[in-house]
């Protein structure tokens, strides 16, 4: 129990929860979207969902232009059995981690890019790549130059 500001009484954590909106909605383990945005931006915020993978998978569940928190739990379900079927969150990176490593392992070209810290498609790295070339190292208290 607890207070809540511009109330009479004292609320309980039940009630509380209950006539406020949720901030998340877990559509599977490990996976939240935020209720106050359209579905088909509030997918996007799944890793390995995109605009066109969030179109697809609102067009073949035939759900509308809703807000996240409108669905129903009957709409909660078949949204988390159709994500599911791709390869999303924790699943995806550790897929394009365990790539990489096979990479390195055979010591292929963009393999050693990769252990190196280099762009490995070709990008140019004379003028550009800093972020990958080298971290930027802050000096506390050093100011930078005016002009």
């Amino acid at each position: 129990m607890f207070g809540v500001r511009r109330s009479l009484g004292i609320v309980s954590n039940a009630a509380l929860r209950r006539s406020q909106s949720i901030e998340s909605i877990h559509v599977k383990a490990g996976m939240e979207i935020p209720d106050d945005k359209p579905l088909r931006f509030a997918l996007q915020y799944i890793d390995g969902i995109g605009r066109s993978r969030a179109n697809q998978v609102l067009a073949e569940l035939h759900l509308g232009n809703k807000l996240a928190k409108d669905l129903t739990k009957r709409e909660l379900v078949i949204l988390g059995d159709e994500i599911s079927k791709y390869m999303v969150g924790h699943e995806l990176n550790s897929c394009v981690k365990k790539d990489i490593a096979r990479l390195q392992e055979i010591q292929c070209h963009r393999g050693i890019r990769h252990g190196q810290g280099l762009p490995c498609r070709g990008q140019r790295t004379k003028t550009n790549a800093r972020t990958m070339k080298s971290k930027q190292i802050v000096v506390a208290g050093k100011k930078k130059a005016s002009r």
